[in-house]
């Protein structure tokens, strides 16, 4: 029997479509799905039959694993619990995307431990795990209604090139299917970038639509500074630790980020493109610094969830940091180590804004202790 196909741009309800797509996998069906990269072939992960039909359609061997995709960044610590700083990292920043992450799976509380045999089988055959957040909308509202993750394939036989339309699905697949969802060509139309990060490493497994060198600046360690309109404490605390760092590193200011750190400083109610209070570009050049070419942003929902560690000036700064993204919560804290407010020197002299600098400098002196630098993230 041919499978139901499903053109999502003519349809007038959309959550028929996912609740449809949804009851197929649930009876066990391969169902195909678009993503942003190439059509997908999916099942249940849950159901060891359904992944078994994929592996039969796909002809596929277990020296290459079907990927897991689930819901969001923070299930993947539920298949690899004691996942490291570098991979949860890249996992905030390129999901929902087309990047795979490929990591170990072996810590006895992953949830792969509970899936069937021979799904463990098709997913992770020597303790590694390829784990995906697809990024497109039908995809991701499969997942969140679905009971488990779905293992996933790209949509084609082996040796044959990926399937970005619906029609080549159904040419290469046909009966097989139990239903395809039609979204017209895939946005990039060539696969995922997979990446196997180990060891607090990286290593570029397949070339996909993320290049590297942007995956090298994904995987950098970010430290983020905050303060109210980005034109004085927060600048001159980004700066101060950009010199701080580059010393600590052994290497010039301008070369932090090959050396997988990036430093910046925004504000929570900061307007776009101003420039550093003059105050504040005098007492920086009195240390050495140049803050002349700064210029002004405002907080941003990917600054807050790209950050590793957000550093405020104020209690009032985290708070509202806390209360707009509350996932940022356990990456955000007071830059002064006994809690207290850094005083803004907004309208004060020269002298208030060294002694705001100097402040700043000593608790820089503290928390970057608490850092964990990179190694040289790429092999």
């Amino acid at each position: 029997m041919p499978p139901v196909v499903i053109d999502l741009r003519s349809t007038d309800d959309w959550r028929d479509v996912v609740h449809r797509a949804v009851q197929a996998l649930a009876e066990g069906g391969l169902v195909a799905l678009p993503t942003e990269t190439v059509y997908g072939l999916a099942a249940s992960a849950l159901d060891e039959q359904a992944v078994c039909r994929l592996t039969a359609a796909k002809d596929r061997t277990s020296s290459k694993p079907f990927t897991l995709a689930i819901k969001s960044a923070d299930e993947a610590r539920d298949y690899a619990p004691d996942l490291c700083p570098l991979a949860r990292r890249l996992a905030r920043r390129c999901w929902p995307g087309p990047v795979t992450l490929v990591v170990d799976d072996s810590h006895t509380d992953s949830l792969v431990r509970q899936l069937p045999p021979k799904v463990r089988e098709a997913v992770s055959p020597e303790q590694t795990i390829g784990l995906r957040v697809p990024g497109h909308q039908v995809v991701l509202d499969v997942l969140r209604m679905l009971a488990g993750p779905l293992a996933l394939s790209s949509a084609n036989r082996g040796g044959l090139p990926e399937a970005v339309t619906a029609k080549e699905v159904i040419d290469c697949f046909g009966d097989e299917l139990a239903l395809v969802v039609d979204d017209g060509p895939c946005r990039f139309g060539q696969p995922s970038s997979v990446v196997r990060v180990a060891g607090g490493r990286c290593s570029l497994l397949r070339e996909g639509v993320v290049p590297e060198p942007t995956l090298r600046r994904l995987s950098c360690l970010m430290v983020l500074f905050v303060c109210t309109g980005n034109t004085c404490r927060s600048p001159m605390a980004e700066m101060l630790c950009r010199d701080m760092l580059a010393r600590r590193l052994n290497c010039p200011i301008e070369e932090l980020e090959d050396r997988g750190v990036l430093v910046a400083s925004a504000g929570i109610a900061a307007m776009l493109g101003g420039g550093a209070g003059v105050e504040a570009v005098r007492s920086m050049s009195e240390m050495g610094l140049d803050l002349g070419g700064h210029e002004t942003q405002p907080l941003t929902e990917p600054l807050a969830r790209h950050a590793d560690a957000i550093y405020t000036m104020t209690r009032h700064h985290r708070e509202a940091i806390v209360t707009q993204w509350p996932s940022a919560a356990e990456r955000t804290q007071l830059l002064a180590i006994d809690g207290a407010d850094i005083a803004d020197p907004i309208g004060g002299s020269v002298e208030r804004y060294r002694q705001c600098a100097a402040k700043i400098q000593d608790e820089l002196k503290m928390r970057l202790t608490e850092l964990e630098l990179p190694d040289p993230n790429w092999k």
